[in-house]
């Protein structure tokens, strides 16, 4: 396998991957959260032991792990580097009978995905940056499944030519792929001292170039409010509107700290679901901010605000739970802040200029490198996760195997 196979290899692999449906559902307690996930999972050890890779594991959580033995002089001291990657797919839309498209030496137009789908660089102005290269996207009625089988894809490829060329010299290398990460329970059960690493990297991120070490501290509301329902005819002075306080007590958080509003270092409150009737009602929120100091506030005003509504309208009428689900990496990578340099240099190697930014979400990378593993992410190159208007250049997911590859070389150096 020459470097000019990898392209039409990663290609390949990602066609074949978004093909499984490997949504993961938040409201399963099992782990995987979905069966279906194991689908792709046994289909990466197969491919693996077919490499040639002798450390092939799926256990009982779902979890692929493998290891590729240092072909260096035992004697020299090499870190063991692991590369992660998630196997689900966002349940905000369906994965099932994805049916991609590829738009050869994109022309800059506006990319028609079907009548009601249309990306347009007026809305999309990243689109521009990719002006001749391959396009993909989905047909319009379900997500393409970028986040994260190209990184998947991607660090499968690099792991066959790593196999396919003896004489390209590297340390121990850990491979692992994950479910449920979309739902925040990726490594809930990941066994960091089976995996093996000294340090990792998550194939997780959007857009050619990021490289990111810093993500969100992140909490999870959901707020229940109990009301009364009385016949409309007969309801004055008698009837709550569970519904109507809902929408009282959103009003109570900031406007301008809505996802919509904010950017960069800037956290948010995001109301993610209602249900409701009269009688009953419930709101589930996620709350970020980069700052831990911030993200106490915003938890803080959560509280209080109920606290509010409930002397306002009786003790009970609402409950809350709320939780924290991951905190900001960057505590975590700074001390081991070689491992970003490394990642920014093995870019540039791939003629890329890095961009450092904080992550706008979380990756199972930020829990990980709490756990112990020290795990920035890196980007994977797909746009508009989630939704019917994801799409990913193949020359972005052919960099991102340069860079695994790439990496991995610089740790022997």
């Amino acid at each position: 396998m020459k470097k000019n196979d990898i392209q039409h290899k990663v290609l390949e692999r990602f066609l074949k991957y978004i093909s499984i449906d490997t949504a993961s559902d938040p409201e399963s307690s099992n782990q995987p959260s979905t069966n279906k996930q194991l689908d792709l999972s046994r289909i990466l050890v197969d491919e693996l032991i077919e490499m040639g890779v002798k450390e092939v594991a799926l256990d009982e959580f779902g979890y692929v792990m493998a290891s590729i033995p240092s072909n260096i002089d035992e004697h020299t001291s090499i870190p063991k580097i692991g590369f992660i990657a998630h196997v689900d797919t966002a349940p905000d839309a369906s994965g099932k009978n994805v049916v991609p498209k590829i738009i050869e030496n994109y022309t800059g137009d506006d990319i028609i995905i079907n009548d009601s789908t249309i990306l347009k660089p007026s809305e999309f102005p990243e689109l521009s940056k990719y002006i001749g290269n391959t396009i993909i996207t989905a047909s319009g009625d379900t997500l393409l499944g970028a986040d994260d089988k190209a990184g998947v894809a991607e660090i499968m490829t690099a792991v066959e030519y790593i196999m396919k060329n003896p004489d390209f010299k590297h340390g121990e290398i850990k491979i692992g792929f994950t479910p449920d990460e979309e739902i925040g329970r990726g490594v809930d059960k990941f066994d960091v001292k089976k995996f093996g690493a000294d340090y990792a990297y998550t194939l997780d991120g959007g857009e050619i170039g990021e490289l990111e070490y810093e993500n969100f501290n992140a909490a999870y509301a959901k707020i229940t409010i109990q009301g009364r329902n009385i016949h409309p005819g007969y309801a004055k002075d008698k009837m709550v509107n569970a519904i109507i306080l809902a929408s009282e007590f959103n009003a109570l958080l900031p406007v301008e700290q809505r996802p919509e509003f904010t950017q960069d270092y800037e956290g948010f409150y995001h109301i993610i679901k209602f249900d409701g009737t009269v009688d009953l009602s419930t709101i589930q929120y996620i709350i970020r901010d980069h700052c831990k100091d911030k993200f106490q506030e915003k938890k803080s005003l959560i509280e209080e605000s109920i606290t509010y509504m409930n002397k306002k309208y009786g003790h009970g009428t609402f409950s809350l739970e709320m939780k924290d689900q991951y905190y900001n990496m960057r505590e975590m990578v700074e001390p081991h802040y070689h491992i970003v340099e490394i990642a920014q240099k093995a870019m540039e190697m791939a003629d890329i200029k890095p961009k450092i930014k904080p992550i706008r979400g979380g990756t199972d990378g930020s829990r990980l490198s709490y756990m112990g593993l020290p795990c920035p992410n890196i980007f994977a190159g797909g746009h508009n996760f989630h939704g019917r208007y994801e799409y990913i250049p193949l020359e972005s997911m052919t960099k991102a195997t340069e860079v695994i590859l790439n990496i991995t070389q610089l740790y022997c150096k």
